[in-house]
């Protein structure tokens, strides 16, 4: 299950973007009913979370979209790639579902590497959102 993050706009600016995939921001809500990349926003930085959700926004309202923003994993999976505060890397993995761009994971990279855990964990939320 995912929950809408906000619908894109459809007033007459929007019009000039037919031709493009529009594709609206959800979060995903485990069966729990809790929102994990909602929770992660939450404990950062306000500065942190206004240059993530930017770049969330730039997604979504450029999709497609490729790199330095986004890139593709593999498995239908997807990263905007952030560098927020003191030069870290952060990272909001996603799938997209129904023409929805379903946020399933954020972290703040340590490694050049994206980690095996992180990886697990969002093939798992991606496999129920998929059920």
């Amino acid at each position: 299950m995912y929950l809408k993050w906000y619908e894109s706009s459809s007033g007459p600016e929007s019009d000039d973007r037919a031709q493009a995939e529009d594709h609206s921001g959800s979060l995903q809500r485990t069966t729990a009913g809790t929102e994990p990349v909602r929770e992660w926003l939450m404990e950062l930085d306000p500065e942190d979370r206004r240059i993530i959700g930017t770049d969330i926004r730039t997604v979504e309202f450029g999709w497609p979209i490729g790199m330095p923003v986004c890139r593709p994993m593999g498995n239908g999976l997807f990263e905007v790639r952030s560098t927020i505060m003191g030069k870290r890397m952060a990272r909001v993995l996603f799938c997209i579902h129904d023409r929805d761009m379903v946020l399933l994971h954020g972290f703040v990279k340590k490694t050049r590497r994206t980690p095996k855990t992180e990886l697990a964990v969002v093939l798992k939320r991606k496999g129920e959102i998929e059920k």
